[in-house]
């Protein structure tokens, strides 16, 4: 499998052979979608609430007799059809979290790349070596790809704090070192650039599929 190289200003190079681990063409849909969903599902804060009847104030009395009234009997004014009454099966704090195999986790980062290169979404990159943080740099980068205002993804080789410092003002952009994106980082970003000393850095298997 090949990916198209560009430079560190976003020249076009020739295209690079990807190696083998872990782009061996193998897609499994099933487990991204399994894992995808576990990972957004985790990123619900969960903190819904409502008050049922036992939980409003008032209502202790019953507003009228039962019968005699040509009224329908009611028995509180906090009951779910009155207003200012309780909310019937109503949401309630909870977690949503939920555990993936860790397995699982990397097959389903595994797949991600191997659906963005076949679809060539996937490019490989030039180390991006900046002293100092430099948006503008990043900017050039990727104007020189043309990206079309897409979400990119780029992935270091290892932590870069310059460079993810100089590319969290561009809107649309996010930068992972290789190995710590989770599957839906690789999903959501409609173009992946990845550092060419990336894939010697950090192996893909350690991915820790982003808190699932």
């Amino acid at each position: 499998m090949k990916a198209a190289t560009y430079g560190a200003g976003g020249e076009a190079g020739s295209e690079t052979r990807l190696p083998e681990d872990p782009f061996d063409g193998v897609v499994n849909e099933s487990v991204l979608h399994q894992v995808v969903t576990a990972i957004r599902s985790n990123a619900r804060q969960g903190t819904a609430s409502s008050k049922g009847r036992s939980d409003v104030a008032g209502g202790s009395r019953k507003p009228w007799r039962q019968k005699g009234t040509g009224r329908a009997r009611q028995g509180t004014i906090r009951a779910a059809q009155w207003r200012g009454g309780g909310v019937v099966f109503g949401p309630s704090p909870r977690s949503f979290t939920t555990r993936v195999p860790k397995g699982m986790r990397r097959l389903a980062i595994r797949s991600a790349l191997n659906a963005r290169a076949l679809d060539g979404d996937l490019a490989v990159i030039q180390p991006i070596d900046l002293d100092a943080p430099r948006t503008k740099s990043i900017a050039e980068l990727l104007a020189g790809i043309g990206t079309d205002g897409g979400n990119v993804l780029i992935l270091t080789a290892g932590t870069k704090p310059n460079v993810h410092l100089s590319a969290r003002n561009l809107p649309g952009v996010l930068v992972r070192p290789w190995g710590e994106a989770s599957a839906y980082d690789v999903l959501w970003a409609d173009l992946v650039l990845v550092e060419s000393t990336a894939f010697t850095s950090a192996p893909t298997a350690e991915e820790d599929g982003g808190d699932a």
